[in-house]
This record gives C-alpha cells, structure tokens and sequence, in this order.
C-alpha cells in the first residue's frame, strides 16, 4: 500500500475557496483519489456539495517515506 495525500477545493457560496487535504493509503492513485473523495463528500452538506458540483480541484501526491535502506552485503566463505 501507498500513501497519497489528496487535496479536495472547491468554491462555497458564502466563505470563498474551501478545501483540505486528506491522507489516503491506497495501492493507486486512483483509488486514493476516490477514496478521498468519498470521504470528502461525506462531510458536506447539501448546499456546500451542490456548490462542489460545480467545480472540484483535486491534486493527489505520493508521500514517500525516507527510510535508509541499506543493501545486504555478500559474504563468501572459501
């Protein structure tokens, strides 16, 4: 699995630009995509989602993780 942190804006009606950005673990970035989105919808009421109707901007990256790893030396025993 990866993590994606999407990031949902739309334009509400009474408060200007409105979004967040939710961290998804996803094996693509489509379904991150869609998850989020679902997840995003879920918390708006009907007027702000009828407003989101009309323009949503998604933008999805992948959240890499820094971890060193390191490569596994061969060692021959002769």
């Amino acid at each position: 699995m990866n993590t994606y942190n999407v990031t949902l804006k739309f334009e509400d009606r009474k408060t200007g630009p409105e979004g967040r950005t939710i961290k998804i673990d996803a094996s693509s970035i489509a379904g991150a995509i869609g998850k989020a989105t679902r997840e995003f919808v879920k918390s708006l009421d009907r007027k702000q989602r009828f407003d989101m109707n009309k323009g949503l901007k998604i933008e999805a990256l992948r959240v890499t993780t820094e971890k060193a790893e390191e490569p596994k030396a061969a060692e021959a025993n002769a």
